[in-house]
């Protein structure tokens, strides 16, 4: 079984790149038969379910399964039910300059089950996204979403692993559910009622878990993904207000200027300087 601390540490601290990024979408009942892998790289199921062996070890692949192989070994698989199957592939490159320590230590096959988790899904969107990026400012992008997605993997794991209490579980995937819902009206009574708590018992355990109030929450998070947009691209702040949820592009530009200290535009010109200047 993969220590999911240790495997957090190798991950943080050693030298390593991103090769490429693929989402792929196999057909129902599709085989593949002694398929060799060429590089390192995880496999991250979204849709569908298969059964994989790798070297001979057999794996379910579901929503929520996360694959790890490295180079030389030999998988077959079959795609099982009557659902496509949607996985990302992410391949990486270990720096062996200063040795082949966290080569070596990687060259194992196994699955991790953090479970299904939205906000893994954006990240792995963005990681495509950015997967061409260029220069140095662009391959950090990558290594940092990469990094982010391990985190969430990790972490959920750990939490299975300690069997965490009911409750906790339950503020767990409430997040996940705003991260994957951002951009749509919540209230405290419907957040509450989706996770099968009153409002007050949901606000109290959710601030105890997160250190927010549920709506505080889901306004940090808006304005989070809104200051990645004004950084991305010049797209007006009316569409970034309506991507993040708010139709109103007055009343989100006062949102914005409480969270940030100044207005969306100012926040816009501040980046695209900084952008140039780099």
């Amino acid at each position: 079984m993969i220590d999911a601390d240790k495997l957090a540490e190798r991950f943080a601290k050693s030298s390593y790149e991103i090769a490429s990024v693929q989402r792929l979408v196999i057909q129902p009942k599709s085989v593949l038969r002694d398929f060799k892998t060429v590089a390192y790289g995880f496999l991250f199921t979204v849709r569908g379910e298969a059964n994989m062996h790798v070297n001979g070890t057999a794996y379910d692949l579901q929503p929520g399964t996360v694959l790890h192989a490295a180079p030389g070994m030999m998988m077959n698989s079959r795609v099982i039910g009557e659902s496509e199957l949607e996985y990302y592939r992410v391949f990486y490159r270990w720096d062996e300059s200063g040795g082949k320590s966290d080569a070596e230590a990687c060259n194992v096959h196994f699955m991790l089950e953090p479970g299904v988790n939205p906000r893994l899904l954006e990240l792995l969107i963005m990681l495509q996204q950015n997967a061409q990026a260029q220069g140095g400012i662009g391959k950090l992008r990558l290594k940092e979403l990469f990094l982010s997605i391990m985190y969430q993997v990790l972490v959920s794991c750990k939490h299975r692993e300690r069997g965490s209490s009911p409750s906790q579980r339950v503020i767990d995937e409430a997040v996940a559910y705003i991260h994957g819902h951002y951009m749509n009206p919540l209230t405290l009574d419907e957040l509450a009622e989706l996770h099968a708590m009153g409002p007050k018992r949901f606000s109290y355990f959710f601030h105890k878990y997160t250190g927010f109030r549920p709506i505080d929450y889901v306004i940090h998070y808006r304005m989070e993904r809104a200051s990645e947009l004004l950084k991305a691209g010049d797209y007006p702040i009316s569409d970034i207000a309506v991507s993040v949820g708010y139709a109103n592009p007055l009343y989100f530009s006062r949102v914005f200027k409480k969270k940030f200290g100044m207005s969306p535009t100012a926040y816009k010109d501040m980046a695209t300087k900084q952008a140039a200047s780099d």
